[in-house]
């Protein structure tokens, strides 16, 4: 099972999916957290209705077509990945039928992140049939963020910026 960024094994509910409710039952931070979840809900709710399932990512990053995973981060830390979490809807709908959204759980995405190359919240990762395309990180001025993510669906699939090497067979014609 793989392990979270704090350690914690994933389990398959919190690969992505619904956010991570641990914090609700702490008084400090229930009512901010609920309303937190409430408005992920909704946005969720309000996209194309292709709410991952709860499981492995491949089940939903890999099938045909253009997938945005949305890493919105701690709310209490980075507060406009709610900002990016209500824009979401708007900015797939000015781009209709082009893409599906999956929520990463909070408890993964140091995981998800690193296999990404995603250095910041909040993100959008674009991937195409299970490929990664590229990230658009923080939030935007509204027709920066609608070409920005046009930009990101015109672009070929391509490496993720990982740590790593391209490794290319000895018979290979070209270097990358």
């Amino acid at each position: 099972m793989p392990a979270t960024g704090n350690g914690r094994p994933c389990d398959r509910r919190g690969w992505i999916g619904a956010f991570d409710t641990s914090l609700t039952n702490t008084p400090l931070h229930s009512g901010i957290v609920a309303e937190v979840h409430a408005l992920l809900d909704l946005a969720q709710g309000a996209l194309d209705g292709d709410r991952p399932p709860p499981c492995e990512p491949a089940d939903f990053t890999e099938r045909p077509g253009d997938r945005v995973l949305l890493f919105c981060g701690d709310p209490m830390r980075f507060p406009e990945g709610l900002d990016v979490a209500v824009v979401l809807p708007e900015l797939q709908a000015a781009h209709p039928g082009r893409f599906a959204v999956g929520v990463v759980a909070r408890d993964c995405e140091e995981v998800l992140a690193r296999r990404y190359g995603s250095q910041r919240w909040p993100s959008l990762v674009f991937l195409r049939d299970g490929a990664y395309v590229t990230t658009v990180p923080g939030m935007h001025d509204w027709a920066d963020y609608v070409a920005r993510v046009g930009q990101a669906l015109a672009m070929p699939p391509s490496r993720a910026p990982t740590i790593g090497i391209p490794v290319v067979g000895a018979g290979a014609a070209t270097c990358r």
